[in-house]
């Protein structure tokens, strides 16, 4: 049977919270820096009621329960996929052993370490999209805002736990630094690069959503596989909220192009900026930008870090049960393709315990494809003949063996003077920039939505379209 969540306790939880007071009174003791924490750094818009989704399970069916919530009275809490019985550890050097219900001495800086990473990354695109309520294109895309936004505060919810649970004081002063820390402040940023960036646009998030929230959903599967069963328990549930998140990045972007699909065979040109929409030119800078800060997100293609996780069994291989090798990757090998200085592209075979970022990164690129086939479906569909595509994971990279070097979208490496020239054709202007932010205005009425995007095929939960979503003052 699937596990109830306990609504009746100050903090919703399928965990028994109640039987452990110390840990309940910490977590109490936390929760009003965190509505704190909301209330200066969350959505800035003020709403009277939302739409939103509710888990009241964690079992595969009936988990979500809908009605209008007021987000500041939203039921954050603890929840736990349910165990499985006789798991044991499926890789690295313990495996075949029973999965670890408390952490391992020898492990617990590392183990630390992975969860406060995944916690930064929660609480920072609340504060990255904080503004675009107030530019919100339809109460339909006003709802789906708000219902990312507070599964992240969720999510976070569900690393705190952890760190309150498992890692004793120096966990409860790393809880308390989630709070601290802010995106894009000079002073105290948020731990990854992508999580500093500005959310000024609907595009933006349309395209956060896509590729960034993606790149969530591989992390959260490398941690889904954990020997720390706690872990991944919660990673597992995680992964369930997340999937919505790709929906809302998937069909925005779907809705914008198929806006601008239509506007260029009404007025039968490219240049649609006069009429209100958002050029496909456009429209590939944004994937240029976003995928590839993304990307920087998996870390250096060699990671000795990587390799020592995976042996010890802190974090596998996206769907590591299904792999068909040893699990432990000691005999096997990889290949690597970097930069060289001459301009050319070189190829080195490693071990392949040595390149799981870049494994974890190729499951990515593929699954980002997807969008890509989904996009140009709908500009064939239109009769225009024109493709959006992903560039070269090696262009516009900060980290890994492409940092330091200029490669273009098609993947050739050329001098810093040329890279510059191109940067205007290959990522968002500040002239593009303002242009879509020109675009951004409020679209609240009932069954109305803005003129640069389509409205959704379907609505949520079975409404239609023109269902008040969101109660506005």
């Amino acid at each position: 049977m699937p596990e109830k969540i306990d609504y009746d306790s100050k903090i919703p939880n399928n965990v028994d919270l109640s039987s452990n007071r110390r840990l309940q009174r910490a977590l109490e003791g936390w929760q009003p820096r965190f509505m704190n924490w909301w209330s200066e750094m969350g959505p800035t818009l003020e709403t009277h009621g939302v739409y939103l989704r509710t888990a009241v399970s964690v079992g595969r069916e009936g988990w979500a329960h809908f009605d209008h919530v007021v987000p500041e009275d939203y039921r954050w809490g603890i929840f736990l996929a349910e165990r499985e019985p006789g798991r044991t550890i499926a890789f690295g050097e313990h495996q075949g052993e029973p999965v670890w219900q408390q952490v391992p001495g020898e492990y617990r800086a590392d183990l630390q370490r992975l969860i406060v990473i995944q916690g930064d990354t929660e609480p920072a695109s609340v504060e990255q999209q904080r503004l675009l309520g107030l530019t919100a294109p339809s109460l339909y895309d006003l709802r789906n805002l708000f219902q990312v936004n507070v599964e992240e505060g969720r999510h976070l919810w569900a690393m705190v736990y952890l760190l309150h649970a498992y890692f004793g004081r120096e966990g409860r002063e790393e809880a308390e630094a989630l709070l601290y820390r802010n995106s894009g402040s000079p002073d105290t940023p948020r731990i990854l690069g992508a999580f500093n960036e500005e959310t000024a646009d609907w595009l933006a998030f349309y395209m956060f959503t896509y590729f960034t929230d993606r790149d969530g959903k591989y992390q959260l599967g490398t941690l889904k596989e954990s020997a720390f069963d706690p872990l991944s328990r919660t990673c597992e549930f995680m992964l369930k909220e997340e999937a919505h998140h790709m929906f809302v990045g998937t069909t925005g972007v779907d809705r914008v192009v198929t806006r601008t699909a239509e506007l260029m065979r009404e007025h039968d040109t490219a240049d649609i900026a006069a009429h209100g929409g958002i050029p496909l030119d456009v429209i590939q800078k944004y994937i240029n930008f976003h995928y590839s800060v993304s990307l920087d997100l998996f870390g250096s293609e060699t990671s000795t870090n990587a390799a020592n996780y995976y042996t010890a069994g802190l974090k596998g291989r996206w769907r590591e049960t299904r792999r068909k090798d040893d699990h432990k990757l000691t005999d096997d090998s990889a290949v690597l393709e970097r930069p060289a200085d001459d301009g050319t592209w070189t190829q080195e075979e490693l071990q392949s315990i040595l390149l799981l970022n870049l494994d974890l990164r190729g499951e990515y690129i593929a699954d980002c494809r997807t969008g890509l086939k989904r996009w140009n479906k709908i500009l064939a569909d239109n009769g225009i003949d024109r493709q959006l595509y992903l560039p070269h994971p090696g262009f516009n990279r900060k980290v890994g063996v492409n940092a330091g070097y200029h490669v273009t979208p098609d993947g050739t490496i050329v001098d810093e003077h040329t890279w510059e020239k191109g940067t205007r054709r290959w990522l968002p202007t500040s002239e593009d920039l303002a242009f879509v932010r020109s675009l951004m205005h409020p679209v609240y009425e009932r069954g109305k939505i803005a003129s640069w995007v389509a409205p959704p095929t379907n609505g949520i939960n079975g409404k239609p379209f023109d269902y008040e979503y969101v109660y506005l003052s």
